[in-house]
């Protein structure tokens, strides 16, 4: 973690002359930028083995209907097929899983007390400080709060974008379980919920930039707006 943080700091001076006092903010955007790169390779891993697994769910839903009434067959004819199309079940979701230590550490780092960095500004809002305790200075519309504002503002557009890039996406790829949850063939339990739940999640963000110390905030409303971006160009 100390290693992160040395590193942090030295971009931070790097980006003084530039930035000023908002150097530690900049250098806090610039080093989640960093690694987010650092991690693309597994992006687009993921993206591939997710196109891949679109790509079956055709033939995934006749088999469906060939074995309605035998699970265990279609659980069969369901590995058979990704062994004989060479597609891993989890190939789009296992590069995702190993990106989460490196943010896990990130989110850390940004958010821990003992971190010097915080005791930096952005403009006039401290990387320390929280949403709530700009509202208990000068307010929603001071210095701290436009701060605040903007990021709002800027996590608000990248959720829209992701909310009509999700509908559009499951609309055209709809959710097909590999093997139905009982022997009737009927959809998985819950599954229609989650599908209209989905498409909000983004906006969760919102929530997570409101009660994170700015440092979190900032790495959070980059690395969301690096997904978002990334995820556009990978999965069009």
């Amino acid at each position: 973690m100390s290693v992160f943080a040395t590193l942090v700091e030295r971009l931070a001076d790097l980006l003084h002359p530039l930035l000023g006092a908002s150097a530690a903010a900049g250098a806090i955007v610039l080093f989640t930028a960093l690694v987010r790169l650092l991690v693309h390779p597994l992006s687009r891993a993921a993206a591939r083995g997710q196109k891949a697994r679109t790509e079956l769910q055709p033939k995934i839903a006749e088999l469906r209907k060939k074995h309605a009434q035998n699970p265990e067959k279609l659980q069969k004819a369901v590995l058979e097929l990704h062994a004989e199309e060479r597609v891993s079940p989890l190939s789009g979701c296992l590069p995702s899983l190993l990106q989460l230590p490196a943010f896990f550490l990130l989110y850390h780092l940004f958010s821990s007390t003992t971190n010097p960095l915080l005791t930096h500004e952005l403009f006039t809002a401290p990387l320390g400080g929280r949403w709530a305790d700009a509202l208990a200075g000068d307010g929603a519309f001071g210095g701290a709060g436009l701060v605040y504002a903007a990021l709002f503002a800027v996590v608000a557009a990248v959720a829209s974008f992701n909310y009509r890039r999700t509908k559009r996406t499951m609309a055209a790829h709809p959710v097909v379980p590999a093997v139905p949850a009982a022997t009737d063939g009927q959809a998985v339990p819950g599954l229609g919920a989650m599908t209209k739940v989905m498409p909000f999640m983004s906006f969760l963000t919102l929530f997570t930039v409101a009660v994170v110390p700015l440092a979190a905030a900032l790495y959070v409303v980059t690395s969301t707006t690096w997904s978002a971006v990334e995820r556009a160009v990978l999965y069009r």
